[in-house]
């Protein structure tokens, strides 16, 4: 065997040693590192780009939503009342009842229900104009519902609250109570008490106007004696004349509804007039008119202190040089038979004793205690003069007149 042997790889340089060893130009092994990472690189960058457009579309929708949000909120303040009502409506639409404290509301002539329902939503009586509509449509008489001012609770349900418009006992106001006996200047400074857009000048105009007041002819244009004294629920818009109209309208329908014939009424409420005056208790007037009727039968004079004190315009008694007085049209001592006409407005018990008087023969009567109205009748002259006395002498203890 030879000792020279023949090597089987070709000498290689130092430098390309490591490149044989690892098969191949290291510069050609790098490049498919390079060419990965630059990929990395760009799918990190799309993936930055997408996050991005994302975020991006979040906060314009996040805006748009707010927008919407607003528009919608803007939209439902201008017009939610159109359609929806009141905020209150929407949260509650009738009370439960049974209602709480009070309040007045005044209803006006005229008024509609939905401008009634609107008042009692602004007073607080009822929850929603809604919840009225509905209780005034099932209730048959709330067309009848008066003007006036009403004293009503609170929270009531919206049924309740028209049943108690109905029920006259809620009036509160412009309502007005006139006694029986007084003179319409006295009646005047009632009414204007109560209504004090109304004055008295006002109503002694309207007095004046007998057609305006409705005024029969037989009472022959003097409205003494016609105002019909009881109580009376005024509208808030009354007028002096609509409520002469209607005192006087009460008086003709109380005389309608008693039959008396037109050409007498006048003598009827003059005769009533003096009743009223002069019977202090209801079961003396029914004497007191058989006793006027007694002296006008027999041709006698009154001699009633009342008629006296009308004529001069007083509410005193008269001095006896008064009662005597000729020139004064309404002395009953002076002059027999009755007054011109009547001397105050008369009630129902004074009319119905003039109609139906007691049987009997007095033609004398005085009240001898004016505290608790006991008064005395006779038909005996002496008699009469002893119960004089007793008057004067409960006078003289009391110290009046």
């Amino acid at each position: 065997m030879s000792n020279s042997q023949t090597e089987w790889w070709a000498p290689v340089e130092r430098g390309d040693q490591a490149a044989e060893l690892f098969g191949g130009d290291p510069a050609a092994r790098q490049q498919p590192s390079e060419s990965r990472r630059t990929r990395q690189r760009g799918k990190a960058k799309a993936e930055r780009e997408r996050k991005r457009r994302r975020r991006r579309s979040f906060s314009v929708l996040v805006v748009a939503l707010v927008l919407v949000a607003g528009a919608v909120y803007v939209v439902s303040e201008l017009m939610g009342g159109l359609f929806q009502g009141s905020g209150q409506e929407q949260a509650i639409e009738d009370y439960p009842g049974p209602g709480v404290g009070s309040t007045e509301v005044t209803i006006a002539s005229g008024d509609s229900g939905a401008v009634i329902g609107q008042k009692l939503v602004d007073a607080k009586v009822v929850a929603s104009v809604k919840a009225f509509n509905k209780a005034w449509a099932l209730e048959p008489n709330a067309g009848s519902i008066q003007p006036g001012t009403y004293k009503l609770r609170m929270e009531l349900p919206a049924a309740s609250a028209i049943a108690a418009l109905l029920d006259p006992a809620s009036r509160a106001s412009f309502r007005i109570t006139i006694p029986e006996g007084l003179n319409a200047e006295q009646i005047y400074t009632k009414i204007n008490e109560k209504l004090p857009n109304v004055s008295v000048d006002q109503l002694r105009a309207a007095a004046a106007d007998p057609a305006a007041i409705g005024l029969p002819a037989e009472a022959g244009g003097k409205v003494e004696g016609w105002l019909f004294p009881t109580t009376y629920d005024l509208p808030p818009d009354a007028t002096a004349a609509s409520v002469l109209q209607m005192m006087v309208a009460k008086m003709v329908a109380e005389l309608d509804e008693r039959a008396v014939p037109v050409e007498q009424r006048q003598e009827l409420l003059t005769k009533a007039s003096i009743v009223e005056r002069e019977g202090k208790l209801p079961d003396d007037r029914a004497k007191v008119a058989r006793g006027i009727q007694n002296r006008l039968d027999r041709q006698m004079r009154l001699q009633v202190d009342a008629t006296t004190s009308y004529g001069l315009g007083v509410v005193r008694a008269p001095t006896p040089a008064e009662n005597n007085d000729p020139n004064n049209a309404y002395s009953t001592y002076v002059r027999i038979g009755l007054p011109p006409g009547p001397i105050a407005s008369p009630g129902e018990v004074s009319i119905d004793a003039v109609l139906h008087p007691a049987d009997g023969p007095w033609i004398f009567w005085v009240t001898v205690n004016p505290e608790t109205g006991e008064t005395l009748f006779t038909d005996d002259f002496a008699e009469h003069q002893a119960n004089i006395a007793q008057l004067n002498a409960w006078l003289e203890e009391h110290g009046s007149e």
